[in-house]
């Protein structure tokens, strides 16, 4: 996999290995919306959370400690019944390093407002590949993929092809299960459309302007920023084109969720031409974020 070799340059690793899993998942649980609440309940749900994300293999390949995909869950816990069934709201975020900087760039950045799940104290979170067990391992493996699958395309084009495919593969399992987000006709944007456009060749675009945007653009501005920011400045007109023909997808919003405050910061430093550029595509094809684009227009910088 291109995205272990171009790990091993980033980090200058040694010839010492240790296998270790693909993700450094950090797990919150907040339950402010709750009355008497039994916190150990909580942090016993916190830790399994944790464990089987970080426990788990997600892929056919080995990581280093180093190596590991920085990501974090919050789940805001809004109904819980005392017992074992919870609703929750959840807050999905995965980075991955730049080239020679200390900086890590956010990849994904995704709000799941339907985050329902049954968890009993002490219960084992058990997972398989070819059927739905529960509702919470089902969707904690559902985003270990995406999340996974999204950073190996970001070293290597249509990397995370594999990974996507592990993700509908969790949607196709889960089709009968008495849980919100799962299905087509509950929402345009929800859990199956999130798998149906990453496996959609007709959004190829898009998964090719994260590799642009990552390995093109971030990785070598740390030898040359003008190169750099020129080429994630490219990407904008490819998301456009790709807009103007799926108008409205998901996997634009998710891409400017992720990247609105590191473009501004980015291509704030360009040209005031090719920042006025960059501000009509960007004002056009993120609206929710203009206000942070105004100041692209700014003829001081």
């Amino acid at each position: 996999m291109k995205r272990v070799i171009i790990l091993l340059i980033l980090f200058s690793i040694s010839s010492n290995y240790t296998q270790a899993q693909e993700l450094n998942a950090r797990v919150q649980i907040l339950a402010m919306q709750i009355q008497n609440t039994n916190k150990r309940v909580l942090d016993e749900l916190e830790i399994a959370m944790r464990d089987f994300l970080n426990n788990r293999r997600w892929s056919a390949d080995n990581f280093q400690a180093q190596e590991r995909i920085d990501c974090n869950f919050v789940l805001n816990i809004t109904e819980w019944d005392g017992g074992s069934n919870f609703k929750a709201e959840a807050q999905i975020q995965s980075s991955r390093p730049v080239y020679g900087t200390t900086f890590n760039s956010t990849v994904l950045n995704y709000s799941d407002k339907e985050f329902g799940f049954n968890y009993t104290e002490g219960q084992p979170l058990d997972f398989s590949e070819q059927n739905y067990i529960n509702n919470l391992s089902s969707l904690l493996a559902f985003y270990a993929y995406v999340i996974v699958g999204l950073d190996y395309d970001t070293f290597s084009k249509y990397g995370g092809t594999a990974l996507f495919t592990k993700a509908q593969s969790v949607i196709n399992n889960t089709q009968n299960a008495p849980f919100a987000g799962w299905k087509a006709f509950e929402s345009l944007r929800n859990r199956y459309w999130l798998a149906e456009n990453l496996t959609n060749k007709a959004y190829n675009p898009i998964r090719e302007a994260l590799y642009n945007y990552h390995r093109l653009g971030l990785d070598i501005m740390y030898d040359n920023q003008s190169k750099g920011r020129k080429e994630i400045a490219s990407v904008l007109p490819q998301l456009q084109k790709i807009d103007k023909q799926k108008q409205g997808s998901m996997l634009n919003q998710l891409f400017f969720t992720a990247k609105a405050d590191e473009l501004v910061n980015l291509l704030g430093q360009s040209e005031p031409k090719e920042r006025m550029n960059a501000y009509n595509i960007l004002s056009n094809l993120d609206p929710a974020n203009v206000t942070k684009y105004e100041v692209l227009k700014s003829t001081h910088r």
